[in-house]
């Protein structure tokens, strides 16, 4: 996640690749295909240009052949054999053809064919990994066409690995939701088959097409940025560790890395190539300054003592920094393309969020408390902001009832009155709660009665929410707790959202309504005498919950976050399988 979106992302501009209704897709079919009959094309034999070879040209023995590969749904010659996911995406391709090759021209490969092998080759610079695509395989292949059986298993092969690498460039190599992630990658499919004949194995100007799949995001493209700097970084680096630290090395102090340290601090950019160091083993500026701007980067307190949290960053290899950024690089491709109007965006383990406004730029950046590691984790979702609420009141979860305020209102009877606490029955009536029976707290475990909390400035809640309506029961709001925002890690919650600044963002949200709700008229709502007022957006504002521990910001400053959650982790479980990948 980084400090700009799509310029602008949330224009109304139709999807080239996703019409909206099968009129439009045989519409857009057509005029594809007079298109493609009125262009010569790239071959050097114009007759032949954007012709597949046909079993008249070829043998039906091809054709039989590309069936039964299809039909088999596993190719033992492909990296990953089984495309079984990918069986009616051939079907639909071959077809047209008559199932005749679709890549080989009279024995030879064709343009596209060789385009698509050398794009295929370079995967890794998108962040992908080229083997997935067959990259070492497509030479000893190329010198085989001659063979019938092995020029139909080439381009039944190189037609899976194209759909492949278009569909992970676009909308990613796993469905979100199989981690449980709350994100629809619907909205985002095409018609593949349709798009690799016409766009690809078709088409006179390969690139252009796949510049149209890949995401234009300004963080995504400063991502991959990033990613191609790490990489030569990665490259450059003798790998060599710093010396553990047992405690805390101050500026004035003996450290054996030094020289390790200035060379690592140099080649990631935190020490500039003009400043000049002193000889020797003495920890003191100009390294002081860049580790501050290490440990800034790397979301640790900027103190600029070599503590073991930095030392172990500063240990990290940098081939595992390059994993970041792409794993990073996987999930930008889950976002949807364009939004109605500009979106909040939190990324979890930089505990940040981000408004927009209508050019894509950051007009707000504030910091944010998460979800506890482990026990109350924020879930990964998009939805749609719909209302803000001032002096809200604080419905307790039945989980934290149960497990938190029952028993403390067990040791203690006076819990509720002096934590400003109400007992609700299921009507809404508020219970009489001078004296707690057994049989009140065996309600309350049960459920049949909750426990809220009552509006003002020591409410959970703070002074303001703004809801999203979601089946996680998770928002956004403000906090008494302010002093937690000066951490570096910040997972404290329960699950839901602490702004730092929450009336800001509160003003930004309504900033549309036809009433003018300034920040100064927030703030006197937040502190004014009325409770629970509800104020509807004019319009919804788009949500994403995002993680991502790898941020490239508008200034090409690349961050590092920690895997708090442990989805990196996960996910790379996940993609170390190879296809099929969960759907």
């Amino acid at each position: 996640m980084s400090d700009s979106l799509p310029n602008p992302p949330w224009s109304s501009v139709p999807d080239p690749f996703e019409p909206s209704s099968s009129a439009e897709t045989l519409l857009w079919i057509g005029l594809v295909a007079v298109f493609l009959t009125l262009s010569p094309g790239p071959l050097s034999n114009p007759a032949a240009a954007h012709q597949p070879e046909t079993v008249a040209q070829g043998s039906s023995q091809s054709a039989v052949q590309i069936r039964e590969i299809i039909a088999s749904g596993n190719l033992p010659d492909l990296r990953w054999p089984d495309f079984s996911d990918y069986k009616s995406h051939l079907n639909a391709f071959y077809e047209p053809y008559g199932y005749s090759f679709a890549w080989v021209r009279q024995g030879q490969p064709s343009t596209q064919a060789g385009a698509m092998i050398e794009v295929l080759k370079q995967a890794d610079s998108k962040g992908l990994n080229s083997e997935d695509y067959d990259a070492s395989r497509w030479t000893d292949r190329l010198r085989k066409l001659s063979d019938p059986t092995a020029a139909a298993q080439f381009d039944a092969a190189l037609t899976v690995c194209v759909m492949r690498y278009i569909s992970d460039l676009r909308i990613g190599r796993v469905n979100p939701r199989h981690l449980s992630f709350g994100i629809n990658l619907e909205r985002k499919k095409y018609g593949l088959p349709q798009f690799v004949r016409a766009r690809i194995a078709e088409a006179s100007n390969i690139q252009a097409a796949l510049d149209e799949v890949e995401a234009h995001f300004a963080g995504y493209k400063r991502t991959l940025a990033g990613l191609q700097l790490y990489r030569k970084l990665s490259q450059e680096d003798d790998g060599e560790k710093l010396p553990d630290v047992t405690k805390n090395i101050t500026p004035g102090q003996e450290y054996a890395g030094i020289p390790r340290l200035t060379r690592l601090l140099r080649l990631l950019g935190d020490l500039p190539s003009s400043a000049e160091t002193k000889p020797g083993n003495i920890y003191q500026e100009p390294l002081v300054k860049s580790v501050k701007h290490f440990q800034h980067r790397h979301g640790l307190a900027a103190d600029g003592l070599l503590t073991t949290q930095t030392v172990k960053q500063l240990n990290v290899p940098l081939r595992d920094r390059v994993e970041q950024l792409r794993l990073t690089l996987e999930r930008w491709r889950w976002v949807r393309r364009e939004f109605p109007q500009p979106p909040v965006v939190v990324n979890i383990p930089e505990f940040r969020l981000r408004a927009f406004d209508d050019s894509g730029k950051p007009t707000l950046t504030t910091n944010v408390v998460v979800g506890k590691a482990y026990r109350h984790e924020t879930p990964v979702f998009e939805d749609e902001m719909q209302y803000v609420v001032f002096r809200p009141y604080w419905n307790v979860p039945p989980g934290i009832q149960r497990s938190e305020i029952v028993p403390a209102l067990q040791r203690d009877p006076n819990y509720l009155s002096e934590n400003n606490y109400e007992i609700t029955e299921p009507n809404g009536s508020v219970l009489d709660s001078s004296a707690i029976s057994e049989e009140v707290l065996r309600q309350l475990r049960a459920g049949k009665l909750a426990i809220r909390q009552k509006p003002g400035s020591d409410n959970a809640l703070g002074l303001v929410k703004l809801i999203f309506p979601n089946v996680h029961g998770v928002y956004l709001h403000s906090t008494p707790a302010q002093q937690l925002f000066s951490r570096s890690r910040r997972d404290f919650s329960h699950g839901c959202i602490r702004v730092e600044k929450a009336a800001e963002l509160a003003a930004w949200a309504l900033a549309d309504n036809k009433q003018d709700w300034s920040l100064e008229k927030v703030l006197q709502a937040m502190n004014g005498t009325k409770d629970n007022v509800q104020v509807n957006l004019s319009r919804p504002i788009p949500v994403l919950i995002l993680y991502g521990t790898a941020v490239a910001d508008e200034n090409m400053v690349i961050h590092f976050f920690d895997d708090i959650y442990g989805h990196d982790a996960e996910l790379q479980k996940v993609l170390a399988k190879g296809y099929p990948y969960p759907s």
